[in-house]
C-alpha cells in the first residue's frame, strides 16, 4: 500500500515566499479600488471615536526616512485602534506655505525685486505645492498607511487659508496681539524674521573681545573707589562680547548690583591701566588679557556705579551705567556692554532704562548709510573692522577665537542675529496666555513621559511669539495700521472676518487688489494695509481649528498627535498656544514623540556621509512589511539604528513569523470553522494550553497596542511563534495533524486551537504588518468580512481552562528542554541519530514525577522521542547516564525497534498486523476511525 497518500500534509496556496515587492502594490491597488477607508468609515458608524491627527510635513521633495518611521508608526496606532472597536479616522495634511518653497521658485523665476509679478510667483509656489503633494502621497499610501488620501488636508487649500484667518481673529479679540519694536531673531538669507521653532544651534567661531569703555570724567570715576586716576591712563569699565559688529547699537553698560567690582591697576602691554571688573572674574581676566596685577582698589558693589557716564568706545557719545540682574559671573569681566535693538536681555534692559531701542543693520544684514564706522558694510565684515580701530585707539584689550553654541537659521544652516524690527507678536504674558498653556500642559498624557517637563520649559522661559513675516509666500495679514502712528484699526477682528470669507471663494491675493479696501470699507486716506505675511508655523499651529473643528468625523481635542522629538519646540508648542489663546485648553489628550535615524554607528544619516538609506530602496528590494516591522522592533523613544544588516535581521525575523502563519494555514486544509469547529469542551488540554496561552498573550499584546508599546509586541509575538508556537506545540502538533484521520476529534481539537490561533495572529500582526496581514485573513478558512480592517481584536478565544493544566504543561517543558539537551548531546557522541531513534529513561522527583506518568504514553509525542520510560528519581538515580537537571535524570539509548514507514516512529509492534507489515499499530488504527488521544 502507498501510505504516502494517508497521511495529512499542509496544504494552503498562502506562499512561503513572500515577495511583498511584487505583491504589495497590487494589494494596495485592490485596497484603492473597493475605496476600503471609505468602507471602514461606513461600517465604524456608531462606534467610539479616536482621532490622531496628522502633523503636516512640509510639501517640498520626495519622503525620507524620518518621514516614513513617522507614518508607520501613526498607521500603526490608527490601525490598532480600528481593531480595538474604536472608529479611527485619518487625516492626513501638507504644510504648504513657506520659504523653502519660495525659494525653489526663485531658482526658476530669479530673486524677487520689485518688478516681480507677486500674483503669478505666488501661483508658481501654489503649483509647486500641489507637484510635492502628490509625489509625497504616492510614497505615503505605498508603506501601507491608510487614511483619507484624496481628501486630505492641504494649508493652501482656500478654504484652510480662510478658517486660519478666522482663527487670528479669535486670538486678537481675545486680546494676545501686539505689535512692538523687538529683537527678534533675523535670517539674512530669508530677509525675514524667524520663529523660535526655525531656530537650530550650531556650532560657530566668532570674535571674542574684551574692550574698555573710558570714563567721562576719570577722578570722579576713581573716586568711587577710593583710589586716583592715572595720568593720561583713562581709567574705565571691560566688557567682553563675542559679537562686536552690535557695538555701534551700544547703548549701556550693565553690572550686576549685587556684584563686587574692584578698579585693577595692571600692566598691558607694556602700558599701565586701570580697568573695573567684577573680583571674581579678575583672575580669569587678567590670565586671558595676559596682564600683571600691580594693585587693586577696595572693592565696591555694582549698585553704587549706577548713573555713571562712560565714553562709547569709537563714537562721540556717552554710556550711562546700568542695573541688570542677568548680568552673572559665568565667563566675560562681569560687566555687559547692551545694546537694546540685538538682543532679548538687553532689550529687557533698555525698556526698563529708558534706553534708545536703536537696530543700524538693514533686513540684508548691512549697516545702514548714516551709521559711523562700518555704514554699508555686513555685520561679519564689520568685526574686523570694528575690532582694528579699537585697537588702534588703545581700546581693545584683548581679542580672540571663541567656539560657542550659536543660533542658526534651521532652513540654510547660516548665522541669524537679533535685529530689532516693527513686528506682530502673540503676547505670552499679556492676558495670561503662558500661565495658561502651562496649566494645560499637566492635563496633557505625554509619552514619553519627559515630554512634559520639556516642553513646559520650553513655554515657561520663551518670549512673545513674533508671528510675521516679510515675505510673499503666505496668508497676508489683513492689519489695517493708522497712517498716523501704526496703530490697529479699532474694528481688525470683524474685518479679518469679512476678509476671510473672501479668502474662501477667491484666495489671499484678493489682499493685494487696489479694490480690497473699498470691499473691506476703509477709508484708506486714514489706514494703510500691512504688507507681512503669518508666521508659517500660525498655519499648521491653528489645524485643531482649521480641520478638527471643521470635519465632522473628527473633533476637538485630538486624543493624540505623533511627532519627533524637536516638535516640542514646532507643531506641539505653536499648537499648544494657538490653542490655549483660543479655548484656554490643549488641543490634544494625549502627545506622543519618536526619536530620529541613525546609521549603525550612531551617525546622523545625510547624504553628505553617503550613509542614508532611502524608504523607496528598502520598499522595492524588501517591501513595506519589512520597514513596517523595523520600526515597531526598534525603541522609538530613544534615535532609530538602521542598516542593511539590521534589516537582513528584521527579514529574518519576518520569515519566521509568515511561517508560523503558513503552518497555521497549511493544517486547517479542508476545515469549515461552521461545521468542524469543537466546542471547549471537547478539546484535549495540550490544545486548551495552547489557547489559553494565546488568550493571555492577545491581552499583553492589546494592552501594549493600548499604551504604544511596539517592541513589547514585536518581541511577544515573536517569542510566541519562534518558541511557544514553531519549538514546541506546533512541532508536537505535527504527529496529530499528519497521521490521524482527516475527521477524527484528534485532528480536529488541533484544527479548532489552530483556527483560534490564526484568527488572533493575523489580529495581532495587522496594525504593523498589514500587507502580511491582510494575506492570511483572505486565506483563512469560513466567511469574514473582506478586509481584516473590518475586524476587530479576536473575541472567541475560549475562556480560561483554569490553571492544572497549565502547570502540568509547565512541567513537561521543564523537562521536555532537559531531555533535548540529553539527546543531542549523546547524537554529537554518536550514541543515536536522532530524536524518534532514541529511547529515553527518566528518574523525576516529585511532582515531576506524577505529572510525568500522568501522559502516559502519550509522552512520547510531546516529547517526541522513542518510548519513554518514566521512575521515581529516589529509586533510580542511577538512570542519569546522559544529563541530571535539577529533579530529573535522564538517560539515553539508542533503540533497536523497526521504524514505522508512516508515522516514522520506532516501534515494537510495527509489522503487527499482517496486512500492514511496514506499519506500527497505532497507524493502522489511524487508516480506519483513528486512535484515541487524552492529552494532545
Amino acid at each position: 500500500m502507498d501510505y504516502k497518500n494517508t497521511i495529512n500534509l499542509p496544504r494552503t496556496d498562502f506562499p512561503m515566499k513572500a515577495a511583498l515587492a511584487e505583491r504589495e502594490p497590487a494589494m494596495l491597488e485592490r485596497w484603492q479600488r473597493e475605496d476600503l477607508y471609505r468602507k471602514l468609515i461606513a461600517a465604524g458608524e456608531g462606534r467610539p471615536r479616536f482621532v490622531l491627527h496628522d502633523g503636516p510635513p512640509y510639501a517640498n521633495g520626495d519622503i525620507h526616512l524620518g518621514h516614513a518611521l513617522n507614518k508607520i508608526l501613526k498607521d500603526i496606532v490608527v490601525r490598532s485602534r480600528w481593531l480595538a472597536g474604536y472608529q479611527a479616522p485619518y487625516v492626513p495634511g501638507w504644510d504648504c506655505h513657506g520659504l523653502p518653497i519660495e525659494h525653489q521658485i526663485e531658482k526658476s523665476l530669479g530673486k524677487v525685486t520689485a518688478d516681480t509679478d507677486r500674483r503669478a510667483f505666488r501661483a508658481a509656489c501654489r503649483a509647486y505645492a500641489a507637484s510635492q503633494i502628490d509625489l509625497q502621497r504616492r510614497s505615503f499610501i505605498r508603506l501601507g498607511v491608510l487614511g483619507d488620501w484624496f481628501s486630505p488636508y492641504i494649508t493652501m487649500d482656500l478654504s484652510y487659508e480662510a478658517n486660519m484667518l478666522r482663527a487670528l481673529a479669535v486670538i486678537v479679540e481675545r486680546g494676545h496681539l501686539v505689535r512692538g519694536v523687538k529683537p527678534v531673531h533675523w535670517c539674512f538669507d530669508c530677509a525675514s524674521a524667524l520663529a523660535e521653532a526655525e531656530i537650530e544651534y550650531r556650532d560657530k567661531i566668532s570674535p571674542a573681545v574684551d574692550v574698555l569703555f573710558p570714563a567721562i570724567d576719570p577722578e570722579a570715576f576713581a573716586a568711587r573707589f577710593a583710589t586716583t586716576a592715572l595720568p593720561g591712563a583713562g581709567p574705565g569699565i571691560a566688557i567682553w562680547t563675542t559679537t562686536p559688529w552690535t557695538l555701534p547699537a551700544n547703548r549701556a553698560v550693565a553690572v550686576h548690583p549685587e556684584l563686587s567690582y574692584a578698579m585693577y591697576h595692571i600692566r598691558l602691554n607694556g602700558e599701565e591701566r586701570q580697568v573695573v571688573i567684577a573680583t571674581d572674574l579678575a583672575a580669569a581676566c587678567l590670565a586671558r588679557w595676559g596682564a600683571d596685577q600691580l594693585a587693586v582698589s577696595a572693592p565696591v558693589r555694582g549698585r553704587e556705579l549706577l548713573a555713571i557716564e562712560l565714553e562709547h568706545p569709537f563714537e562721540s557719545r556717552p554710556v550711562p551705567v546700568i542695573l541688570g540682574e542677568h548680568v552673572t559671573t559665568e565667563q566675560g569681566t562681569g560687566a555687559v556692554h547692551t545694546a537694546p535693538g540685538h538682543g532679548e536681555e538687553d532689550f529687557l534692559a533698555g525698556q526698563a532704562n529708558g534706553l534708545e531701542i536703536y537696530n543700524p543693520v538693514g533686513p540684508d544684514g548691512r549697516f545702514l548709510p548714516d551709521t559711523p564706522l562700518v555704514a554699508g558694510q555686513s555685520i561679519w565684515e564689520a568685526n574686523g573692522t570694528i575690532e582694528a580701530d579699537l585697537a588702534a585707539r588703545g581700546r581693545l584689550l584683548h581679542s580672540a577665537e571663541f567656539a560657542h553654541s550659536y543660533p542658526h537659521c534651521w532652513r540654510h544652516k547660516s548665522p541669524t542675529a537679533f535685529r530689532s524690527t516693527p513686528q506682530w507678536f502673540i503676547a505670552l504674558d499679556r492676558a495670561g496666555l503662558r500661565s495658561t498653556a502651562l496649566a494645560a500642559i499637566g492635563q496633557v498624557k505625554w509619552v514619553p513621559a519627559w515630554g512634559e517637563q520639556r516642553i513646559a520649559g520650553m513655554i515657561a522661559n520663551r518670549p512673545d511669539w513674533c508671528i510675521s513675516r516679510q515675505r510673499l509666500w503666505g496668508v497676508p495679514l489683513p492689519f489695517y495700521l493708522s497712517r498716523r502712528d501704526q496703530t490697529l484699526h479699532p474694528e481688525t477682528p470683524a474685518l479679518i472676518r469679512r476678509f476671510a470669507g473672501i479668502v474662501e471663494s477667491e484666495g489671499v491675493d484678493a489682499w493685494y487688489d487696489e479694490v480690497i479696501d473699498h470691499r473691506l470699507g476703509v477709508d484708506t486716506a486714514d489706514w494703510e494695509r500691512s504688507g507681512d505675511i503669518l508666521d508659517v508655523w500660525f498655519d499648521s499651529g491653528v489645524s485643531h481649528y482649521c480641520v478638527l473643528e471643521q470635519r465632522p468625523e473628527l473633533g476637538t481635542p485630538a486624543d493624540l498627535y505623533l511627532e519627533g522629538s524637536d516638535q516640542h519646540r514646532g507643531w506641539f508648542h505653536s499648537s499648544l498656544l494657538t490653542s490655549s489663546a483660543m479655548y484656554g485648553r490643549a488641543p490634544y489628550r494625549q502627545v506622543l514623540t519618536h526619536g530620529f535615524t541613525v546609521d549603525a554607528e550612531g551617525r546622523k544619516m545625510s547624504k553628505s556621509l553617503g550613509n542614508v538609506i532611502p524608504p523607496q530602496e528598502i520598499i522595492a528590494r524588501l517591501g513595506a512589511d519589512i520597514l513596517r516591522l523595523w520600526v515597531a522592533a526598534t525603541d522609538y523613544t530613544q534615535e532609530m539604528t538602521l542598516s542593511n544588516e539590521i534589516l537582513e535581521r528584521i527579514a529574518d525575523t519576518y520569515r519566521r513569523m509568515r511561517n508560523t502563519a503558513r503552518y497555521l494555514l497549511g493544517n486547517l486544509d479542508g476545515f469549515d470553522p461552521g461545521r468542524d469547529l469543537l466546542p471547549a469542551g471537547e478539546l484535549l488540554p495540550l490544545d486548551r494550553w495552547a489557547l489559553d496561552l494565546t488568550a493571555k498573550v492577545q491581552t499583553e499584546v492589546t494592552a501594549a497596542y493600548d499604551e504604544y508599546r511596539y517592541l513589547d509586541i514585536y518581541q511577544r509575538v515573536h517569542h510566541f511563534c519562534n518558541i511557544e508556537m514553531g519549538a514546541f506545540y506546533l512541532d508536537v502538533l505535527k504527529d496529530r495533524l499528519y497521521t490521524m484521520p482527516r475527521r477524527s476529534p484528534g485532528r480536529r481539537s488541533a484544527q479548532s486551537a489552530l483556527y483560534h490561533i490564526a484568527e488572533a495572529l493575523c489580529r495581532w500582526l495587522a496594525p504593523i504588518l498589514p500587507f502580511t496581514a491582510e494575506e492570511i485573513w483572505q486565506h483563512l478558512p469560513g466567511a469574514r468580512p473582506p478586509s481584516v480592517m473590518m475586524a476587530v481584536w479576536y473575541e472567541h478565544l475560549p475562556p480560561p481552562n483554569g490553571g492544572a493544566d497549565k502547570e502540568r504543561i509547565d512541567r513537561l517543558l521543564a523537562v521536555r528542554e532537559a531531555v533535548s539537551r540529553a539527546i543531542e548531546a549523546a547524537r554529537r557522541e554518536g550514541k543515536v541519530r536522532g530524536a524518534l531513534a532514541a529511547e529515553v529513561k527518566i528518574a523525576a522527583a516529585e511532582p515531576y514525577f506524577s505529572t510525568l506518568c500522568e501522559f502516559g504514553d502519550e509522552l512520547r509525542f510531546l516529547l517526541i522521542t522513542g518510548d519513554v520510560t518514566v521512575v521515581p528519581l529516589a529509586e533510580d538515580e542511577a538512570a542519569a547516564e546522559t544529563l541530571r537537571e535539577g529533579q530529573v535524570a535522564i538517560a539515553v539509548t539508542a533503540t533497536d525497534k523497526a521504524k514505522c514507514i508512516r508515522c516514522w516512529h520506532h516501534r515494537a509492534d510495527v509489522g503487527a498486523d499482517p496486512a500492514h507489515p511496514e506499519i506500527c499499530t497505532r497507524c493502522v488504527a489511524n487508516l480506519g476511525d483513528g486512535e484515541r488521544r487524552r492529552w494532545g
